[in-house]
């Protein structure tokens, strides 16, 4: 992706399409249900990140990020609370969007 030879900035990382669906689909759930209202998205030289927000104003409640220098190690992708806390970090984005997945509680009589 880097073209050292001619001097040029490297490409930023991006989602691609697949990835992109699966997380607006995830996006659509949460603001069905009232708990984001809005998001971001940054394409930065070593990571691509989709920030979800509960008010516009605020620092965004998760942070999904690819970062393809993890790839062989850790996985690409994270999920990272507002804390700066890495709750789920992995090879498969959809196994690590999970962890935004609520389980429904039981409630006792």
């Amino acid at each position: 992706m880097t073209d050292y030879k001619s001097g040029a900035e490297p490409l930023p990382v991006t989602f691609n399409r697949r990835e992109l669906d699966t997380i607006l689909r995830l996006y659509g759930r949460m603001v069905a249900s009232g708990e984001w209202r809005d998001y971001a998205l940054d394409h930065l030289r070593e990571k691509a990140v989709f920030s979800a927000f509960r008010r516009t104003s605020e620092v965004p409640l998760y942070r999904i990020e690819k970062c393809p220098k993890n790839a062989r190690r850790q996985g690409a992708f994270s999920v990272v609370a507002a804390n700066g806390m890495i709750l789920k970090r992995g090879h498969e984005l959809e196994t690590v969007l999970r962890v935004l997945d609520k389980k429904p509680k039981l409630v006792g009589i």
